[in-house]
């Protein structure tokens, strides 16, 4: 019989049922579970790890067995040692106030748990694109050295390579390094309410190359890498669009109806806008996604933001 010694057991291998534990299961959590649970729902038992009581029901009412504990509390964590056969971890690190900490105490404390007994086989970790720091314009692949220019984009290297670690008990791990994420059905999930706002983009002789990636499309990627993904591999989830960000908000305005944004030379926008608006558009890179399509063998569902923002693309 199964055992936290053998996860899948003796069985014959129609009778095992795959264990998924999804950590973070917010939005593209619940989207992955869904890709996870229709076409498979007879070989994988959906858990997921959850610090809130309230969303306890809303777990359930989707098919998730709900697992109370928090990663800010190492004790409640221990249980899921051994409990899974795969994890999708996409827990975001802490909010340092003070900006300076470049640890993930979250994803350390997940490992440790993890490593307690028999772990499992294969793990999908949700980064972040922003690890290449600013690359000019230039186009990125897997192959590039990470540069992160900002502390949460450093925490989120320390996660990748506590995951790394974690790979070297013999779990299967897949870092996704992912860009913005956008749906018409997520929370700010599109420009609209910037646009709205009237909220200025740079203007075209300082704008940069921004990124996007389809909440849909990502879940479907997280559920690719889980049972496709290589060993130790880094994987850009992203579409492709190969727009500026200015350029990216006048579409999305064209779309919706509303009047273009402002533009502003580099040099107002520093006194007009936040701080971390700042901050995304102080990076410009292009990301190449081969390595998803070809090893994920994802067809990207909404390969143009176009195609998600539109009043049709949102219908599919």
């Amino acid at each position: 019989m199964p055992s936290n010694q053998t996860p899948l057991g003796a069985l014959p291998a129609r009778f095992r049922r795959q264990r998924v534990l999804i950590v973070g299961c917010g939005d593209v959590g619940l989207r992955t579970a869904g890709q996870l649970g229709a076409p498979q729902s007879q070989r994988v038992r959906l858990m997921a790890l959850t610090s809130s009581p309230d969303r306890v029901r809303l777990l359930r009412a989707c098919g998730i067995t709900p697992l109370l504990g928090d990663l800010d509390d190492p004790a409640s964590i221990q249980r899921l040692a051994g409990i899974a056969h795969r994890v999708i971890h996409l827990a975001p690190p802490p909010t340092d106030r003070a900006g300076s900490s470049v640890r993930d105490p979250r994803s350390l404390v997940l490992v440790r748990a993890l490593r307690l007994r028999t772990p499992p086989l294969a793990l999908v970790y949700g980064s972040t694109t922003g690890v290449y720091g600013d690359c000019g314009g230039q186009r990125v692949d897997e192959t590039r050295t990470v540069n992160p220019h900002t502390p949460r984009a450093q925490r989120r290297v320390d996660a990748e390579n506590l995951m790394r670690f974690l790979g070297r008990s013999g779990v299967r791990v897949s870092v996704l390094r992912i860009p913005g994420i956008y749906a018409a059905d997520r929370e700010g999930g599109t420009p609209r309410e910037r646009l709205l706002k009237g909220t200025p983009v740079l203007a075209a002789k300082d704008d940069v190359y921004t990124n996007h990636i389809h909440a849909n499309d990502l879940a479907r990627a997280c559920a690719a890498a889980l049972w496709r993904g290589k060993p130790q591999r880094v994987v850009n989830v992203t579409d492709d669009t190969d727009l500026k960000m200015g350029d990216y908000f006048d579409l999305a305005a064209g779309l919706f109806g509303l009047p273009k944004p402002p533009r502003l030379p580099r040099d107002q926008a520093s006194s007009a806008l936040p701080l971390m608006l700042l901050s995304f558009m102080s990076e410009s890179r292009r990301l190449d996604n081969t390595r998803m399509k070809q090893e994920l063998r994802l067809k990207l569902r909404y390969p143009h933001v176009r195609d998600g923002l539109s009043p049709q693309g949102q219908l599919i």
